[in-house]
């Protein structure tokens, strides 16, 4: 298995994508066939293989793509068919971004994944990254620099307005304080707030909080998998009522208690790791 992330070096590219991320699976590699990948308030661009077919799961939901598709933020996890090997190539946008991208009507669409028409999104600019997934394992530094080139020329034309504008006030917060306060801090109401963000990402800010608090958690116990890990302690320090708060919170985050969860680690991260950036 090879994997790497790497952070855009463009200003302009840097706003609205969080990083850019690589992951093949070889044929030799017999790791977790069916890993899930956990709710995310992203949405995420994945370049791969024309005649590669892709499948993700979610409850009654069977979604089936070939090549390049789109996987939009979503709110419950997707289970994913990894039996055979694969190479895919991941641009990580920020939250929000599709609708400062003109795609506002893609970013509507939650818990979906659908394939993705690269040659209408990026126009004569596409040629330059259909053979990107080729060599890219071991020249990631170059694919950052094409990759970065490319969606400059995209994003040139990217529309911003007090929406947008507020819920890139938003988002730095959600990570620490509590939805009640954000409003005096930013001088707004909440029913303002919730408006510009529900307009923008298509998420309320408490489904958002949510998300950005469960990779906390599923990062901080990647890093403790092989020890023992005392779930009244996780429940105190990510500020749950109590234990019981934590497992409700879990386990409909994920469908899994804590003890379920630590039994399978059948997550992308425990799978593949966390990426680690270059």
């Amino acid at each position: 298995m090879k994997s790497w992330k790497l952070v855009p070096k463009n200003d302009l590219v840097l706003k609205y994508v969080e990083c850019y991320w690589f992951l093949e699976k070889e044929a030799h590699d017999s790791s977790h066939t069916n890993p899930k990948l956990n709710p995310d308030p992203s949405a995420h661009l994945i370049l791969a293989d024309n005649h590669h077919i892709h499948e993700y799961n979610q409850e009654v939901t069977s979604h089936l793509v070939q090549g390049d598709h789109w996987i939009f933020p979503h709110l419950k996890t997707f289970t994913m068919d990894h039996s055979s090997h694969f190479k895919i190539l991941g641009i990580k946008f920020r939250v929000g971004a599709l609708y400062s991208l003109n795609l506002s009507d893609f970013s509507a669409s939650l818990d979906n994944v659908v394939e993705a028409n690269i040659r209408q999104l990026l126009g004569e600019e596409q040629s330059g990254v259909e053979v990107l997934s080729i060599d890219a394992a071991y020249q990631s530094n170059e694919v950052r620099n094409i990759l970065d080139e490319v969606l400059e020329t995209w994003f040139s034309t990217t529309h911003e307005d007090k929406h947008s504008t507020l819920v890139r006030q938003i988002l730095p917060l959600l990570n620490h304080t509590p939805i009640a306060d954000i409003g005096n801090i930013l001088h707004r109401s909440q029913r303002t707030l919730e408006r510009s963000f529900l307009k923008v990402t298509q998420l309320t800010m408490k489904q958002c909080q949510s998300m950005i608090r469960l990779e906390s958690i599923l990062d901080y116990l990647y890093q403790r998998r092989d020890n023992d890990i005392n779930w009244a302690d996780v429940a105190s320090k990510w500020n749950f009522s109590d234990q019981p708060h934590f497992i409700r919170f879990l386990k409909g985050a994920i469908d899994s208690t804590p003890a379920e969860y630590d039994k399978s680690r059948d997550l992308t991260i425990d799978i593949y790791g966390n990426f680690e950036f270059n």
